[in-house]
C-alpha cells in the first residue's frame, strides 16, 4: 500500500528499510531485548515440565511422548492437564541431550534464538497484511509497504507481553506454535503469489495443503495453533476474493438477488478451498480429540473463578473484563506477573463494579475498529484493518472461555500471537495519525520512545525471570491478593532454610485464601519440624478434610501423629495416603518406621520393602531394612539385604558402614575391612554421616527410633 508507505516515509527512514536490512535490524533488536535471560535458572513451571518431567530423558521411549501430555503424565489419566505438545517436548528433549543434563543456558539460548526467528518472520507477515498480494510480470510477490511491516515488526520483537514466552523455558510451546503459525499462514498466501492474479489461474493446491500441514504441526506444539486455518480462510475471503461485507449486507436488506460478489467468489475455487480448509482442520480437532483420552481436564475454582459462577451474567461480565485486561497488557505492559490466579482478580458481581467501565471502553474500541473495517471505501483500509482484528482475535479463541473453560484467568504467554495483530492496528493508527497531522517528528519522537520504552522493559522483565525470588517478589506490587504468589515466596524461603519468614507468607496464603491446601500442607510440615504438632495437626486435618484425596497431605498428618504417639490414627492416615496413591515409597517408608515403633518388625520390614520396589534408589529405607535385621539377630539377611542395596546404590557410604557393621559382627573381618575402608575414603560427606551416626546409635540402645 504505497498510501500507507508514503504515511510512514517521514518518520522511519528510508535507508533502512530494504528487505534483508529491516530483518537484520528486526532480529538483531529481538534478541538484545532478552539476552539477559540467557543464563537464568529454571523457574516456575520449568521444574515441572523439564526438571521433573521423565519424558526428556533417554530411557523414555520416544513413543511415549505421543501419549503423554506436556508434563509427561497419560494423557488418559483423569489427573492429566490434557496439554498435548509433544513437538515441544521433543525440542526440550534434544536440548538434554545436547546438553548433556538439565544445564539451563541452553534450553534458553533456544527461546531467545525462536523469539528472534518469529520477528524476523513477521517481516514477511506484516507486508502480507499491508500490501497484500500484489505480483511483478513474472508473477512474483513485489515488495510492499516496507516502513509499515517493519515498524510492526519492530513492536511486536520489543513487547514486554513475550518475556514469560521468551525467559521462560515453558514459553517455548507458545514460540514454535508462533513460528509454524506464520509459516502456514505465508504458505498459504504462496498458493496465490505462484499462479499470480490472471483470470481464470487456481492458486496451487500442494500449498493450501501444505499450509494445513504446518497448521497441524503449530497445533502439536500448542493447541491454539490450529486457529491458523480461521485466518487463512479470512484471509482467503476478505484479500483474495475481495467479500465486501458490508455491500453484502446492503443488498440483502435490498433483497437484491444480484449479490455478484458471491458468483466470483464460487468461479474462483473459494468453496474448494474453503472445504480443504475445513475438512482439514476437522480431520485434527478429531484426532486431537481421540489422543486426549477421557475428556477436558477437570479445572478448580481457584484456577478460573468466573467460570464457576452460577450466573451467566456473572460469567459474561467477568469474561468481558478478562479480555479487557489483555487488551490492557498489549497496551500498557509495565504490570506484568508470573501468574494471575487465586483473588488476584477479584469477580465483578454486580454492574455497580467500576471495573465494569473497563469493559465499555474495550467494545467502544472494538466496534470503531469494526465499523473502520467494514465500512470505510478504501478497500486497503479495510484489509488491513479486518487482518489486524483477525491476527488480534482468532489466535486468542481457544483461550477465550467461549468454547470451553480454561484453566487460568490471564495468562501473558497466550498474547503472543495476538499481539501481531495489535502490532498491525498499531502501526496503521501512526500512519493515519501522520496523514492528519503536520508534527511528523513528534510521531517519529513518539514512537521511538515506545520502541525504546519497551525494550528497556523487556531487559528488566528478563531479569526478573532469571531466578524465582525475583520473578515471584516482582508479583507482590502487581497482584498482593494472590495467594499462589505468597505460597511461592514461602516455598521459595523454605527451599533455602528460612523457615521463619516462610512461615509468614505461608500464613498469609492460607489468609487470602482459606482453601489453599498445598500452603496449609507446606505450613504444617514447617510447624511439624519445629516441633509445634498441635498446630501442624490442625492445619494437615483441615487440608485433608478439604481435599480428601490429597496424599502428601495425609502422610504429614501421619507423621505428625506418629510423634504425638498416636499409632492408630498415624497408621489410618498412611494408609489413606497410600489408597490415593499407589505408588508412593516414601509413604510406605513412614509406615516401616510406625511399625518399628511398635515392634511390628516383619510389618516394618515389608512396609521398606514396598518403598524400595518402589523406588530402589530409597537410601533410608535400604538402611532401616539392615539395621532392623542386625538388631534383631538376622545378620545373614541383613548381610543379604545390604549388599542388594549396595547393587542398586553403589555409592552409598551410610550403606557401606551398615553393611561393614553386619559384616563385623558376622566375623567376616577381612570383608568387614574393605567394606569400611571404601566407606571411608575421602568422598565421605557429611550428609553421609548423619544416618550412620543414627545407626551407630540404634545398635548401642542410645537411639530408640530408627532413622
Amino acid at each position: 500500500m504505497a498510501e500507507l508507505d508514503a504515511d510512514l516515509d517521514h518518520i522511519i527512514p528510508s535507508c533502512v528499510l530494504t528487505p534483508i536490512g529491516a530483518k537484520l535490524v528486526v532480529g538483531f533488536v529481538s534478541l538484545l531485548c532478552f539476552a539477559r535471560s540467557y543464563d537464568g535458572d529454571f523457574v516456575f513451571d520449568d521444574s515441572e515440565a523439564i526438571v521433573n518431567n521423565k519424558d526428556l530423558q533417554a530411557d523414555t521411549p520416544l513413543g511415549d511422548l505421543w501419549h503423554h501430555d506436556f508434563w509427561g503424565s497419560r494423557l488418559s489419566s483423569n489427573t492429566s492437564h490434557k496439554s498435548y505438545r509433544p513437538l515441544t517436548v521433543l525440542t526440550f528433549r534434544l536440548n538434554y541431550y545436547l546438553s548433556g543434563g538439565f544445564h539451563p543456558a541452553g534450553f534458553h539460548v533456544v527461546n531467545i534464538l525462536l523469539h528472534g526467528g518469529v520477528s524476523v518472520l513477521m517481516v514477511d507477515v506484516f507486508s502480507v497484511l499491508f500490501g497484500g498480494l500484489q505480483f511483478t510480470s513474472k508473477g512474483r510477490r513485489a515488495h510492499l509497504a516496507p516502513r509499515a511491516s517493519f515498524l510492526a515488526a519492530l513492536l511486536f520483537a520489543v513487547h514486554p507481553v513475550h518475556t514469560e514466552c521468551v525467559a521462560g523455558v515453558v514459553g517455548r510451546a507458545d514460540l514454535l506454535c508462533a513460528l509454524f503459525f506464520s509459516l502456514s499462514f505465508l504458505g498459504y498466501c504462496k498458493a496465490f503469489q505462484e499462479t499470480g492474479t490472471k483470470e481464470g489461474t487456481h492458486p496451487s493446491t500442494r500449498w493450501v495443503l501444505l499450509s494445513i500441514f504446518l497448521g497441524a504441526v503449530a497445533m502439536l506444539c500448542k493447541e491454539q495453533g490450529i486457529t491458523v486455518l480461521g485466518l487463512n480462510a479470512v484471509f482467503d475471503i476478505l484479500v483474495i476474493g475481495k467479500f465486501n461485507v458490508l455491500e453484502v449486507v446492503q443488498k440483502v436488506l435490498r433483497k437484491d438477488k444480484s449479490l455478484e460478489n458471491l458468483g466470483a467468489l464460487r468461479s474462483g475455487g473459494l468453496l474448494f478451498r474453503m472445504t480443504l480448509l475445513t475438512s482439514g482442520g476437522a480431520s485434527v480437532l478429531y484426532m486431537r480429540w481421540r489422543i486426549m483420552g477421557t475428556g477436558p481436564p477437570a479445572f478448580t475454582e481457584v484456577d478460573n473463578p468466573a467460570s464457576f459462577a452460577d450466573s451467566m451474567l456473572v460469567r459474561a461480565i467477568n469474561y468481558n473484563y478478562y479480555y479487557s485486561l489483555n487488551a490492557w497488557l498489549l497496551l500498557c505492559p509495565w504490570w506484568l506477573c508470573f501468574d494471575w490466579s487465586m483473588g488476584c482478580i477479584p469477580l465483578i458481581k454486580s454492574l455497580g463494579d467500576w471495573r465494569v467501565t473497563a469493559l465499555a471502553a474495550l467494545w467502544l474500541c472494538l466496534i470503531g475498529l469494526i465499523r473502520q473495517a467494514l465500512c470505510s471505501e478504501d478497500s486497503c483500509r479495510r484489509r488491513i484493518l479486518t487482518l489486524g482484528l483477525g491476527f488480534l482475535v482468532i489466535p486468542f479463541l481457544p483461550a477465550s472461555n467461549l468454547f470451553f473453560r480454561v484453566g487460568f484467568v490471564v495468562a501473558e504467554r497466550v498474547l503472543y500471537l495476538p499481539s501481531a495483530g495489535y502490532c498491525v492496528l498499531l502501526t496503521f493508527g501512526f500512519a493515519a495519525l501522520s496523514r492528519h497531522t503536520k508534527q511528523k517528528k513528534l510521531i517519529s519522537a513518539f514512537i521511538l520512545g515506545i520502541l525504546l520504552i519497551n525494550a528497556l522493559r523487556c531487559v528488566i522483565r528478563s531479569g526478573e525471570w532469571r531466578n524465582e525470588d525475583q520473578l515471584f517478589r516482582s508479583a507482590l506490587s502487581v497482584c498482593p491478593l494472590n495467594a499462589k504468589v505468597h505460597y511461592n515466596i514461602g516455598k521459595n524461603l523454605a527451599d533455602k532454610g528460612n523457615q521463619t519468614a516462610a512461615i509468614r507468607y505461608y500464613r498469609e496464603a492460607v489468609r487470602l485464601n482459606p482453601k489453599y491446601v498445598h500452603a496449609m500442607n507446606n505450613l504444617g510440615n514447617i510447624l511439624k519440624e519445629r516441633n509445634e504438632l498441635q498446630e501442624a495437626e490442625e492445619l494437615l486435618s483441615l487440608a485433608v478434610q478439604i481435599q480428601p484425596d490429597f496424599a502428601a497431605a495425609w502422610m504429614n498428618l501421619g507423621i505428625v501423629q506418629n510423634s504425638l504417639k498416636r499409632f492408630e490414627a498415624a497408621e489410618q492416615s498412611y494408609r489413606t495416603a497410600i489408597k490415593h496413591r499407589k505408588k508412593y515409597p516414601d509413604c510406605y517408608y513412614n509406615l516401616g518406621r510406625l511399625y518399628a515403633d511398635l515392634n511390628r518388625h516383619v510389618d516394618a520390614l515389608n512396609a521398606w520393602r514396598n518403598a524400595t520396589v518402589l523406588k530402589p534408589e530409597h537410601s533410608l529405607a535400604w538402611n532401616n531394612m539392615i539395621i532392623l535385621l542386625d538388631n534383631t539377630g538376622n545378620l545373614a539377611q541383613a548381610e543379604a539385604v545390604g549388599r542388594e542395596a549396595l547393587e542398586l546404590i553403589p555409592n552409598d557410604h551410610s550403606l557401606m558402614f551398615s553393611l561393614a557393621n553386619v559384616l563385623g559382627k558376622s566375623q567376616k573381618y577381612k570383608s568387614y575391612r574393605k567394606t569400611l575402608k571404601v566407606a571411608k575414603r575421602p568422598k565421605l560427606q557429611t550428609s553421609h554421616l548423619l544416618p550412620w551416626a543414627c545407626q551407630t546409635w540404634v545398635l548401642t540402645g542410645r537411639c530408640s527410633r530408627l532413622c
